[in-house]
């Protein structure tokens, strides 16, 4: 079979299951359980790298590594977002949103992985900046801009849609931001999950 087959892929496999489940949800009209599955997805990607980081690998294992990252990653942080809020909102631009931010996260990770493989050329070590926002800080914003929308009774759709065209923007705005430390990306995940349970216990439709 074509591909690399060892630990440091089994994270970035799973998220992408889990943001084909997502989808899934969308299809069955789970709004709740795609949000999830949005969140686990990011979960996975939050911390692949680091495992990947614990194995020496060939040059061309870690080209497949960033060439099977960016293509998850545009399933699970570019497609399942749009077709959440896509489903969600029933607006006049319900689908100018989502169709914008999804060909923004295509420009944003096919540029990335061009990026990446240059920066690997002429650096060790993991990459300590990013330039502009990463597709997968969708797995935060977008659950916790909806469900705190749902706890004011607003428009969860209207406030997705705005959400991601600001994201679309700001996915090819060249900002330098600091990659989080371990103990950042723990305190985004309990940050979203803590978040997301109390809506969800609340009964909150969103």
């Amino acid at each position: 079979m074509l591909g690399f087959y060892n630990y440091t892929v089994i994270l970035t496999y799973l998220g992408m299951l889990f943001g084909f489940s997502g989808i899934t949800c969308i299809l069955s009209e789970n709004r709740k359980g795609a949000l999830l599955c949005l969140m686990i997805a990011g979960i996975c990607d939050m911390f692949d790298g680091k495992i990947a980081s614990t194995m020496q690998r060939t040059r061309k294992e870690k080209r497949f590594g960033v060439q099977i990252d960016s293509l998850s990653d545009l399933i699970c942080f570019g497609v399942l977002p749009a077709l959440i809020v896509y489903t969600a909102d029933d607006g006049p631009f319900r689908f100018v949103s989502p169709a914008a931010y999804l060909l923004c996260a295509l420009i944003r990770l096919a540029w990335f992985n061009v990026d990446e493989e240059e920066r690997q050329e002429f650096e060790t070590g993991r990459r300590r900046v990013y330039y502009g926002l990463p597709v997968t800080t969708a797995a935060l914003i977008l659950p916790v801009t909806m469900n705190l929308c749902a706890k004011w009774n607003g428009n969860t759709g209207r406030a997705g849609t705005v959400v991601l065209a600001i994201m679309a923007i700001v996915f090819l705005t060249p900002f330098k931001l600091k990659k989080p430390s371990v103990i950042g990306r723990i305190g985004m995940l309990v940050l979203g999950v803590f978040g997301f349970l109390a809506f969800a216990a609340a009964g909150m439709d969103v």
